[in-house]
């Protein structure tokens, strides 16, 4: 039986991240607080309204250095802290319009200039702005994580992959058998619909923002590119660290 080891939520899509103690599920629901913003480009007519594939958004496929930034989010105050090894921090009401701008100038730096400028910082509507076009929360092991990094022969931070949920404690590659089955993490059932497929996002290291791992081509020796699983809350319940993660 494994447990649950980390959970992390992702407030602006592809900009920082924030780790949890607990965090209350709902059924049919992504990770409350997850995705709930993101950074539309120049090119794009995404305002939030409705799902829409990430090629709306600035995302750290195409801007690598947007990996390295740290969120912290005050729900209760609606107040967001970003950090950036490179730039210095900054704090806004994601819903001003004033600080949105303030945002964007912000982040501006880490936009590769051969890439679409960022636009506006959009707060979705119906649900965090997951890959799937469902409300997905990803399941991630740390057994797998490790095999990774053993092949790859170095360190290599699990934070690359950007998952929510995080558990330990059962053999690499488990979570692929899964698939289609339902899980028990504390007293939450979830459904595993699909592996992810990973793009060049976790080639960066969240440290620096620097591209230096080979993450695709490692995946590619075991013939796929996938890396966590994406699953659906079917009940309601709070999620606790150490958490008992079983099939249902």
């Amino acid at each position: 039986m494994g447990k649950l080891v980390e959970i992390w939520r992702h407030p602006i899509k592809s900009h920082g991240r924030e780790s949890l103690q607990s965090v209350n599920i709902k059924a049919g629901k992504t990770l409350p607080g997850d995705r709930t913003f993101a950074v539309t480009h120049e090119k794009s007519n995404a305002d939030g309204s409705s799902w829409v594939p990430c090629q709306n958004f600035n995302r750290g496929s195409k801007a690598p250095a947007l990996m390295a930034i740290n969120a912290v989010w005050n729900q209760t105050e609606n107040s967001m802290t970003l950090t950036h090894p490179d730039l210095p921090g900054i704090t806004i009401n994601p819903d001003n319009t004033e600080d949105q701008r303030r945002f964007i100038n912000w982040e501006a730096a880490l936009i590769p200039e051969n890439r679409s400028k960022s636009s506006q910082l959009v707060r979705a509507s119906e649900r965090g702005m997951t890959d799937t076009d469902y409300a997905s929360i990803t399941i991630g092991n740390m057994a797998s994580h490790r095999a990774v990094a053993q092949k790859m022969g170095r360190d290599l931070s699990h934070l690359r992959w950007r998952c929510n949920l995080w558990f330990d404690g059962l053999g690499p590659w488990v979570e692929f058998e899964w698939i289609g089955k339902n899980i028990l993490i504390g007293d939450v059932t979830f459904e595993v619909t699909e592996r992810v497929e990973r793009c060049l996002a976790t080639t960066a290291n969240p440290k620096t923002g620097h591209r230096d791992a080979d993450t695709l081509g490692t995946l590619e020796t075991w013939g796929h590119q996938d890396f966590t699983v994406a699953a659906i809350a079917k009940t309601n319940g709070q999620l606790q660290i150490n958490d008992k993660v079983s099939l249902a």
